[in-house]
C-alpha cells in the first residue's frame, strides 16, 4: 500500500514520488507521454510537476509545451480530481511584464490554466526569486490567485534561506496566503544548496520540501561511469560535473546497497532523499514506462539507518 503524506496545511496529499514534466515536449511527446502519465497514476502517483517555461529550450518551442501535453492528457482521460498539477511562473517571458511582477503572475497563471485545460492549479510555484520586484507585490499577486480559487497552494523554488524567510514573514504580517512548499535542487551529489540554513528554516517553519533533479540528471541511476557513457542521452553533457572522486564514491555506495537490498541505484537514491528531514517526496522524470516502473518502486523502499549513513558519508560535501 502506498503511503500518502500531507503537504503543509494545503489539504493536498501525495506519495513519495512526484513525476517531473520537464521531459514533456522535449524527449517525450505524444502517445509515449500519455502512456507514462497513465502508468504513473495507475501506480499510485498523484502529483505531476511542470512549468510554463518547459520546454522552451528545444529548437522551435516557445514554452508551455509540457503544460499543453498534460492538458491534452487530462482531456483524454476525462477526469481531473484524482491528480494534482504543480506548475510555475517566473522564468518564461511573456504578457504582463517580467519574472514575478504582479501583472506577469496574473497573465502567466491564466495562460497556464488555458494550456492545462483546467480552472485551478493545485500547487503554483515562484520558479525563481525576483529581487527586482518587491516581495510584498509578488506575494499579493499570488494571494489574489488563491482567494479567487485559481490556485490551491503556493510554493517557492530556487530561493535562498534569507529570501524565503523574508517572504514567509511578509505573508504572516500582511495576512497573505504564504509559501507552504519549497522546491530546491537536492540529491546525493548536490547537497549544499539545501542542507544547512535552508533546511533548518523549512523545519522551523514547517515548510515541506519537494526537491528536483533527484537523480542528478540520471547520474545516480549508475548508467554514466565513463566518457563513453556520455552519449547515452541528451543529458550526457551534464555528467562530467559529477564524474569525480565524490561522485564515484556515491555510485560505489549505491552499488553496494543495491547488492544488499535488490533495489536499483535509482530507487535507492530517491529513497535516500525521502528519508531526509523535511522532505516529503523527490521529483523525478521518466521517458519510458519501464523507467517509470523502476521509479515507482522508490515510493515504498525503506533504507536502514546504516545504509542512509553510508550514503550520507559518500556524498558529503566539504
Amino acid at each position: 500500500m502506498v503511503l500518502m503524506k500531507s503537504l503543509g496545511r494545503s489539504g493536498l496529499e501525495i506519495p513519495r514520488l512526484v513525476l517531473g514534466g520537464n521531459v514533456f515536449g522535449f524527449t517525450l511527446k505524444g502517445d509515449g507521454a500519455f502512456r507514462v502519465l497513465d502508468r504513473f497514476v495507475d501506480g499510485g502517483g498523484t502529483m505531476i510537476d511542470t512549468a510554463d517555461v518547459y520546454s522552451n529550450w528545444v529548437s522551435g518551442n516557445v514554452g508551455g509545451e509540457s503544460e499543453t501535453l498534460i492538458g491534452e492528457w487530462l482531456k483524454r482521460r476525462g477526469r481531473r480530481d484524482d491528480v494534482l498539477i504543480a506548475t510555475k511562473v517566473g522564468m518564461l517571458p511573456g504578457e504582463g511584464g517580467e519574472k514575478l511582477e504582479p501583472s506577469r503572475i496574473a497573465a502567466a497563471a491564466e495562460a497556464s490554466l488555458k494550456r492545462l485545460g483546467t480552472d485551478y492549479i493545485d500547487l503554483y510555484y515562484a520558479h525563481q526569486d525576483d529581487e527586482r520586484t518587491p516581495l510584498e507585490e509578488t506575494l499579493a499577486a499570488f494571494d489574489a490567485l488563491v482567494k479567487t480559487g485559481k490556485v490551491r497552494a503556493l510554493g517557492a523554488s530556487n530561493y535562498s534561506a534569507e529570501r524565503l524567510r523574508q517572504a514567509l514573514d511578509i505573508s504572516v504580517r500582511e495576512g497573505f496566503a504564504g509559501y507552504q512548499i519549497l522546491q530546491p535542487e537536492y540529491n546525493l551529489i548536490v547537497r549544499n544548496r539545501f542542507e544547512g540554513a535552508l533546511q533548518h528554516l523549512c523545519l522551523e517553519r514547517e515548510i515541506d520540501v519537494l526537491p528536483y533533479f533527484g537523480l542528478a540528471s540520471g547520474f545516480l541511476t549508475g548508467k554514466y561511469r565513463s566518457e563513453a557513457d556520455l552519449k547515452k542521452s541528451v543529458r550526457g553533457g551534464r555528467m562530467p560535473a559529477y564524474m569525480n572522486a565524490r561522485g564515484f564514491a556515491v555510485l560505489e555506495a549505491l552499488d553496494e546497497i543495491a547488492a544488499e537490498s535488490g533495489a536499483s541505484q535509482a530507487q535507492i537514491a530517491l529513497a535516500w532523499i525521502s528519508a531526509q528531514p523535511g522532505i516529503i517526496a523527490p521529483i523525478a522524470s521518466a521517458t519510458k514506462v519501464e523507467q517509470l516502473d523502476e521509479l515507482l518502486g522508490a515510493m515504498e523502499l525503506e533504507l536502514s539507518p546504516d545504509q542512509i549513513e553510508r550514503l550520507n558519508e559518500a556524498g558529503r560535501e566539504e
